[in-house]
C-alpha cells in the first residue's frame, strides 16, 4: 500500500489556494446576507434597500472572480 504523503509536486500542482476565498464573497453577499437585508425600507436612490444590495453584490461578483484569477496566476 503506497502512501500519498510522498507525491511529487510538479509545476502544475498547487497546494493551498487561499485566493479561492474571494469566490465566497459573492455567495455570502447574495445568499448569506439576504435574510439580514430583506427590508423595503430604508430607500436608497429611490430603490428598496434589497434591490440596492443585490445590485451591489452583482457588480462585485466580477471583481471577486478577477481577484481570484489574478491570485491564481501570480504563483
Amino acid at each position: 500500500m503506497a502512501s500519498d504523503d510522498h507525491r511529487e509536486e510538479g509545476p502544475g500542482t498547487r497546494r493551498g489556494r487561499p485566493q479561492l476565498l474571494w469566490l465566497a464573497v459573492p455567495y455570502v453577499l447574495h445568499l448569506g446576507a439576504l435574510p439580514l437585508v430583506n427590508r423595503v425600507r430604508p430607500v436608497v436612490f429611490g430603490l428598496p434597500f434589497l434591490f440596492v444590495w443585490l445590485l451591489g453584490a452583482t457588480l462585485l461578483t466580477p471583481v471577486a472572480v478577477w481577484l481570484t484569477w489574478r491570485g491564481d496566476h501570480r504563483r
